[in-house]
């Protein structure tokens, strides 16, 4: 048989390889600044972009979209081409891929410190970025498929399997999450609102962890262990059951995250059940992985490549137990918005995404420069320094976690609430996040030690170029179904029926969860009394949203007694039918706001705003001095009342027509209420008189930022009475 030669382009790897090292040390840099914001919180005072609830969604998304998203494609792009014996198929779409997804990430790191944000977790880019993230994404799937179609290998190997179910997935999760109406350049409302919302975001939340993090990373996994372990996977027969059942079942789990919220039962009930369900796939991937190394604890002891990749599949087996723990009613009633939460991903994050990433990259990176690796030493001291800081960072979370539960849930014999002021539950627990900041600190030296070892194996070797490869043509007669042959192992030649079945796989789950919740009725009963929020306060809630208030505080009381003792009422899900986004969020640094409303003068809010540590001594939240000095714009209020009224929000012509007008009597009676106190009066009349003398521009307070958020603020949970309650549980 005549032998066809082909090049590997091994030019668009190390690209990504580069991107994947700079942008991990960004994003973990950003994570770094974040936790030493709970021990300084105003050690960025006064620079809006550099605020605590700015910066956390930079972080995560550069963690996860430029750190591991980049060492994906890196991976993918290496792995592909050997697998199918081909060149990936366009080079036009290969380097499309790489920059496009560069200017996305680069478009993220811009707008997210200005605020320009769908508060959306894991997906909180705006509309424009939403849509360049689609091109890009089709790109690269198309260029997937493309390869798999010319390629010369008969079979496609499990890793390809994995590569095919992220694209898929990541595609469809995408798309229906970020459905939104523009209302600006950068500001766009979600189409659900409140528990469709909430049930819709953490579907695509849970997934994108699944198929963004996980599949590729398996994927990832079953072509590098056996690379560098030099020995063929455990067990093809596990390796099918494995993908089958995970990407059946991963797609149902998403309700797990909303577990006594105002979700119905029934969706958090599915939720839990597949959740339990995931454990079994997860751990038949991590026990493939790990017995395929049987036989070679000699080389793991000596080769730091091995290390990492021993440490990355026992951080996944651990991640994956603790999901369907933490999906369990009585488990999540205490972990949920504590720190344990954190701890959990960080296991994932730290251990499964960067452990495999690093020894991915100590492996691929001499074998493009032609060379050995610079120092194994070196590579070993990474290994400990980040394996240690992996340890320092997690375990303390975890003591934080169970510690804020319990301090949250204690009572006094009396039957009050034994820490009835939550700042209590939160400097208990600074001697954690010190020791988070300490192993964080650690992990990032293991980077930087690692990124100067590729460095020094870079200058060592030869430049990179394509690799010149060669093998056989397939032809029909190879493609075609033998008689006898396993069906599986013939769906393997067929890429297409393949990404077809495994399309429909993750749509079965995705459509019994989100069709319901869209097409019936009753799904969220109607409140009579839940009216949409005034243009102020509709403003107020976007000021919210733009500074990351949900980063810290939840607006979801749940139906337990301390919940309810400390907070008020437990929240129903009428009461978020204007909720564009949702706001429920998913920690507690701060006390839960959703009956926040009226329990405050307006001026405690204006001083929690310019100074919280004058309000609640030793809060950690950091001042918010631009939001009080900073006119409101008003530009886009009208714009934003009609895709409210598209969205089906009961704002009248008229009431947009006169929203200028309302927003300045709603303000003015705010003001008014901020002149109740002297020292606020006094100083407000001397920067106008200062301004005055000085010629310079004055905004009145009925019009600066501030008076909307408090406007927002005092509305939240206001809207339900105790008839309400009556009316409620009538229905």
């Amino acid at each position: 048989m005549e032998l066809q030669q082909f090049y590997y382009d091994n030019k668009v790897v190390k690209k990504f390889i580069i991107a994947t090292m700079f942008w991990g040390l960004i994003g973990m840099s950003i994570g770094l600044l974040l936790a030493l914001m709970f021990l300084f919180p105003n050690i960025t005072d006064g620079i809006p972009w550099l605020s605590f609830g700015r910066l956390r969604p930079l972080h995560t998304n550069a963690v996860i979209f430029a750190f591991v998203g980049n060492a994906i494609f890196a991976g993918v792009y290496y792995s592909s081409q050997r697998l199918l014996k081909a060149r990936m198929w366009s080079d036009a779409l290969s380097n499309f891929n790489f920059w496009g997804w560069q200017a996305i990430i680069v478009a993220a790191a811009i707008t997210l410190p200005m605020g320009f944000t769908s508060s959306k977790e894991y997906a909180e880019l705006e509309w424009p970025i939403d849509i360049a993230i689609t091109l890009v994404w089709v790109a690269f799937g198309a260029n997937l498929i493309g390869t798999m179609i010319k390629r010369r290998q008969r079979h496609l190997y499990v890793a390809i399997w994995f590569y095919l179910a992220t694209f898929v997935t990541v595609a469809v999760l995408h798309i229906i999450n970020n459905i939104e109406i523009p209302v600006s350049a950068f500001k766009s409302y979600s189409v659900y609102s409140g528990v469709q919302d909430a049930l819709v975001q953490w579907w695509y939340g849970h997934n994108a962890v699944a198929f963004f993090l996980t599949t590729p990373f398996l994927g990832l996994m079953y072509y590098f262990v056996p690379k560098a372990a030099n020995r063929p996977v455990y067990s093809y027969r596990l390796s099918i059951i494995h993908f089958w059942s995970l990407i059946f079942i991963y797609i149902w789990a998403g309700p797990h995250h909303l577990l006594y919220t105002s979700l119905p039962d029934w969706a958090q009930n599915l939720g839990v059940a597949f959740s339990i369900m995931l454990l079994f796939p997860s751990w038949g991937g991590m026990i493939n992985g790990l017995l395929t190394l049987r036989g070679a604890w000699d080389k793991v002891r000596v080769d730091p490549v091995l290390k990492f990749m021993v440490v990355a599949i026992t951080g996944y087996g651990m991640a994956t137990f603790e999901g369907p723990l933490l999906s369990l009613k009585n488990v999540n009633a205490i972990a949920h918005y504590s720190d344990w939460i954190i701890a959990h991903v960080h296991v994932g994050a730290l251990a499964w995404n960067g452990f495999l990433t690093f020894g991915m990259l100590y492996w691929m990176v001499p074998r493009l420069f032609k060379t050995k690796l610079w120092s194994v030493k070196l590579a070993n001291v990474h290994f400990w320094i980040g394996t240690l800081g992996i340890i320092m960072y997690a375990l303390p979370m975890y003591v934080a976690g169970f510690l804020q539960a319990s301090m949250w849930k204690q009572f006094n014999p009396d039957g009050t609430l034994t820490y009835g002021n939550f700042l209590e539950t939160v400097t208990e627990i600074i001697p954690m996040y010190w020791m988070r900041a300490i192993g964080g600190s650690l992990y990032i030296v293991g980077a930087i030690v690692m990124l100067y070892n590729i460095i020094k194996t870079a200058k060592q070797g030869s430049a990179v170029e394509d690799e010149l490869a060669e093998a056989a043509a397939l032809t029909r007669v190879t493609i075609k179904r033998v008689k006898g042959e396993a069906y599986h192992s013939w769906l393997e030649r067929r890429p297409v029926k393949l990404t077809i079945f495994a399309t429909i796989a993750i749509l079965i789950g995705g459509a019994a969860q989100i069709i319901p919740s869209l097409l019936v009725d009753d799904y969220v009963p109607i409140i009579s009394s839940v009216k949409p929020y005034t243009p102020l306060e509709l403003e107020g809630r976007d000021i919210y949203i733009r500074e990351g208030c949900v980063g810290c505080h939840s607006q979801m009381v749940r139906p337990f007694r301390s919940e309810v003792e400390r907070y008020g009422e437990y929240s129903k899900a009428g009461e978020y039918r204007y909720d564009f986004p949702f706001l429920w969020g998913s920690k507690r640094t701060g006390p839960d706001l959703h009956r926040i409303g009226q329990k405050y003068s307006d001026n405690w809010h204006l001083n929690h705003m310019y100074d919280p540590q004058s309000t609640s001594a030793g809060s950690i939240m950091p001042s918010y001095q631009w939001i009080i000095k900073d006119e409101l714009d008003k530009s886009d209020t009208q714009t934003k009342m009609r895709a409210m009224q598209t969205l089906g929000v009961p704002y009248s012509d008229e009431e947009v027509a006169n929203a200028e007008k309302w927003m300045l009597e709603q303000g003015t009676k705010i003001e008014e209420n901020l002149y109740s106190d002297p020292d606020f009066a006094s100083t407000y009349e001397a920067d106008k008189k200062y301004a005055s003398e000085n010629d310079l521009e004055f905004t009145e307070m009925r019009n600066r930022e501030i008076v909307a958020l408090i406007a927002y603020l005092q509305r939240l949970g206001t809207d339900i009475k105790a008839k309400d309650l009556q009316e409620i549980s009538n229905n």
